[in-house]
C-alpha cells in the first residue's frame, strides 16, 4: 500500500517518529520467513519452555525433520493440518513444519469438546491431527466423521530433553501429564527421527492458505479465517516495527495461547521476525508468582516484551508478593482482546516499571491494525491508537456502511478517552470500523456469502462500533456483534446458543454478556424449556451437561429460565431487549 496510497491522513500528526509509516514486506512463504531469521541468529535461544531450550538451528532441523515425516505419510500442499496443542516447543515446530510442506494450519483450542472439535475438522477439512496425549479422550470422540485420516501424538516434554527416568516418574507422580493413544497414532518422536529431506514446494505467499483461524460471528458456529502467507508475515512485520524499542535476543513471554491469532502474530511470530526468543507457558500460570519468578531467572539483557489482556495485567498488579521479585527487564507491554482500563495501566506501570500500551486487532487482521505510539507523550489512554503502518481506516455510518463519517471535531484528552460530555457529542460521528491493510484476510472457508458482506471493495468491516477523534486515536464505543469478552476471551452468543440448543430439553435460548469486574463480563444463558419439562430442570444440570459440551469459558455462569424470549416479529431473538432489562437491574440496585 505504502506511505503515497494513504496520503496525509490525520494519524500522521501524531506518528511516532521511530516507526517508518509504510514498509518493506518480504515476499515469502512462512518458511522462508523462518529460514531468513535461522541464517542469521542459527545459535541463539528460538524457544524457552519448561526450562528447556532450542536454538534456531535446532528449530529449523526440526521443522524439516516433521516435514519430512508428515509428507511420508502422505500430507501434502493443499491440505489441512489440525494441531490441538498447547503452547510448547511442538506447537512452533508443527506450524512452521505444516508451512514448509505448503500444508494450512487450523488451531484447536486443547480445552475444546468434543462437538467444537468436530465441527472445526469438518469444516476445515483436515486430513491429519497433531494431538496432545493429555486431551486425546476428547479429541477421539471429535473426530467421529470427520476426514481426519492421521493422527499424530505428543506428549508435552517430547522435546525438553529429560531422561527416560524422569520422565517415568514424572508421569508416576502425575507431574506430567499423559494420556492413551490410540494403537494406529503416529508418534511425534518417531517423526522427528526422520532424515530432514521435505520435499521442495513452491508457495504462492499472496494466493495460498497459512492458516485457517477460526472465528465465532452473529449467526453459527466458528468459520475458518483465510490468512495468507503474506498475510502472517505482514502482520508479523507490522508489529515488529511498531515496538521500536525492539532488539535481536529480546524475549516475547507467551502466557496467552498461541492458538489464538493474538498470541500466532504478537509472540511467536513477532519473535521470529526480530531473532528473539518464545518464553512458552504451556498454561497461564495459576499463581502470578510463578510468571514473576521466570521472569527474574530469565531476564535477557535486552529485555522482554508481554502482549497480554486486562486480566493478566490485573492479576500481576494485585499480587500480593509482585515487589518480591526483580521484574526490571519487563520494558514494554502490550494489551489486546478487551478494553485497557486507566487504573490498570498506570497500576502496572507503577508497580514493573515498564511501558503498556492498548491495541487492537480481530481474526480477521491476522490480527493487528492499531496501538497505541510507545512514547508516553504520544499515546492516549482510552484509546486503541492509531492504525498500524501501510494500514487505513475509516468509520463507516452504521445504517448502510456506505457513507465515510468524519472525525470528532475535538481531539480527546491523553488520558481517560472521551468525557461524559464529548460522549453525547461523538454519537453522530460514530460508525463501524472499517480497514484495509496487507493483514487483511483472503476471506471466510466456504463462505462467499459471509466473505462479501464482510470484505467490501478490500475494506474489512469490523463489526466494532467507534469514532476517530480530531487527532487520529480510534476509540470502540461497542460490542463487536453482541461478543462477550470472559478474562480477554471472546465468547459468541451464537455458538453457545448453537451448542446449548442441543440439549434435549432445551427448547428455546438466548445468551448475552452482564459487565462483571472480575471477569469482564459474564455468561448468562436465558432458556425456555420445552413444555413437559419445565419444573423438572434445575440451572445447575444445564451448566453440569454444558462443561461437558463446550470449553469452560463458554459455559454460562448464569441461567434463567423464561417461558418466553422477547422477540421480533420474524422470530429473531432480541438480546438487546435482555440485555437492556438485566442493566437496568443492575443499576437499580
Amino acid at each position: 500500500m505504502g506511505e503515497k496510497s494513504l496520503g496525509d491522513r490525520i494519524w500522521y500528526k501524531n506518528w511516532p517518529p521511530q516507526v517508518p509509516k509504510c514498509l518493506d514486506y518480504p515476499e515469502c512463504s512462512l518458511s522462508e520467513f523462518l529460514q531468513e531469521t535461522v541464517s542469521k541468529y542459527g545459535d541463539k535461544t528460538a524457544i524457552n519452555f519448561l526450562d528447556s531450550t532450542i536454538s534456531y538451528n535446532r528449530l529449523w532441523d526440526l521443522v524439516r525433520r516433521l516435514a519430512t515425516g508428515l509428507s511420508n505419510l502422505g500430507l501434502k500442499k493443499g491440505d489441512v493440518c489440525a494441531l490441538m496443542l498447547p503452547n510448547s516447543h511442538q506447537y512452533v515446530v508443527s506450524y512452521y513444519a505444516c508451512q514448509l510442506l505448503g500444508v494450512t494450519v487450523t488451531a484447536i483450542n486443547p480445552t475444546y469438546k468434543a462437538l467444537e472439535i468436530q465441527h472445526q475438522l469438518r469444516d476445515s477439512g483436515a486430513k491429519a491431527l497433531i494431538v496432545l496425549d493429555a486431551v486425546f479422550t476428547e479429541a477421539e470422540s471429535g473426530l467421529k466423521d470427520t476426514p481426519v485420516e492421521r493422527v499424530i501424538g505428543t506428549n508435552i516434554v517430547d522435546l525438553c530433553g529429560f531422561s527416560v527416568v524422569k520422565r517415568f516418574l514424572g508421569k508416576l507422580l502425575k507431574k506430567i501429564p499423559t494420556g492413551k493413544l490410540p494403537d494406529d497414532a503416529y508418534k511425534f518422536t518417531q517423526l522427528i527421527e526422520t532424515d530432514p529431506n521435505p520435499p521442495v514446494v513452491a508457495v504462492e505467499p499472496t494466493e495460498d492458505i497459512a492458516v485457517f483461524q477460526y472465528t465465532g460471528g452473529t449467526t453459527g458456529l466458528p468459520k475458518g479465517a483465510m490468512l495468507t502467507h503474506s498475510n502472517v508475515v505482514s502482520n508479523a512485520v507490522q508489529c515488529e516495527a511498531w515496538v521500536w524499542k525492539r532488539k535481536p535476543g529480546m524475549g516475547l513471554i507467551g502466557v496467552l495461547p498461541l492458538f489464538h491469532s493474538y498470541a500466532m502474530t504478537t509472540v511467536m511470530n513477532s519473535a521470529i521476525r526480530l531473532g528473539g526468543f518464545q518464553l512458552l507457558f504451556p498454561r497461564p500460570p495459576a499463581d502470578m508468582s510463578e510468571l514473576f519468578a521466570v521472569i527474574q531467572k530469565y531476564s535477557p539483557k535486552e529485555g522482554f516484551i508481554l502482549p497480554g489482556v486486562t486480566t493478566l495485567f490485573n492479576k500481576i498488579n494485585t499480587h500480593p508478593k509482585v515487589k518480591d521479585y526483580d521484574l526490571s527487564s519487563l520494558i514494554m507491554a502490550i494489551s489486546g482482546a478487551m478494553s485497557l482500563p486507566l487504573e490498570v495501566q498506570n497500576r502496572f506501570e507503577e508497580v514493573t516499571g515498564s511501558i503498556i500500551v492498548e491495541g487492537y486487532g480481530l481474526s480477521e487482521a491476522t490480527p493487528a491494525t492499531h496501538a497505541n505510539p510507545l512514547v508516553e507523550e504520544l499515546r492516549k489512554q482510552g484509546t486503541i491508537g492509531l492504525p498500524y503502518p501501510d494500514t487505513d481506516i475509516k468509520i463507516m455510518d452504521e445504517e448502510t456502511g456506505t457513507k465515510e463519517l468524519p472525525p470528532l471535531p475535538f481531539a480527546v484528552a491523553r488520558t481517560g478517552g472521551l468525557t461524559p460530555e464529548q460522549s453525547l457529542e461523538a454519537d453522530e460521528y460514530t460508525g463501524e470500523l472499517v480497514v484495509k491493510g496487507p493483514q487483511v484476510m483472503k476471506g471466510y472457508l466456504n463462505r462467499p456469502e459471509e466473505t462479501a458482506s464482510t470484505i467490501r471493495d478490500g475494506w474489512l468491516y469490523t463489526g466494532d462500533i467507534a469514532c476517530m477523534d480530531a487527532d487520529g486515536f480510534t476509540m470502540i464505543r461497542d460490542r463487536a456483534k453482541d461478543m462477550i469478552k470472559y478474562k480477554g476471551y471472546p465468547v459468541f452468543p451464537a455458538e453457545v446458543e448453537d451448542l446449548l440448543h442441543r440439549h434435549p430439553d432445551i427448547h428455546e435460548i438466548a445468551v448475552i454478556g452482564l459487565p462483571d469486574e472480575e471477569v469482564g463480563e459474564l455468561v448468562k444463558a436465558f432458556i425456555v424449556l420445552d413444555p413437559a419439562k419445565r419444573g423438572q430442570v434445575s440451572p445447575d444440570e444445564i451448566i453440569g451437561w454444558a462443561k461437558d459440551k463446550i470449553t469452560h469459558y463458554k459455559v454460562p455462569s448464569l441461567i434463567e429460565f423464561r417461558d418466553e424470549l422477547p422477540m421480533t416479529m420474524v422470530g429473531k431473538v432480541l438480546r438487546r431487549v435482555l440485555r437492556e432489562e438485566e442493566l437496568a437491574k443492575i443499576q437499580g440496585k
